[in-house]
């Protein structure tokens, strides 16, 4: 439910999916390393590949980290006033004043 103060309370999901990004590196670097001890080079190259996305991400994400809040609203922009319909470029809404036409 929105309560209009997420800017003050927001937590920022980077921790933990910087966390499962190398949860998810160390698991696919040891399951190419466990496929190649096993003579499989097709999982092994499949862990690989999967390796390079994991290490992608947590590249992205400490990036992110990095930046700082940047991108966060400060304590003195006050919530976002609700659309009441303002932004309707096609029609669709209702406005308290007119009517919608039913296409009859």
């Amino acid at each position: 439910m929105r309560t209009g103060n997420e800017p003050l309370h927001a937590r920022s999901p980077l921790k933990i999916r910087c966390g499962l990004a190398l949860w998810g590196l160390l698991w696919a670097i040891a399951g190419t390393v466990a496929f190649i001890n096993a003579g499989r080079p097709e999982w092994a190259a499949a862990c690989a590949a999967l390796a390079m996305v994991a290490a992608t991400d947590l590249t992205m994400v400490i990036r992110h980290i990095r930046q700082g809040p940047h991108y966060q609203p400060g304590k003195d922009i006050p919530p976002y006033a609700p659309d009441r319909g303002r932004n309707d470029a096609f029609g669709i809404r209702n406005d308290a004043g007119r009517r919608r036409s039913t296409g009859r």
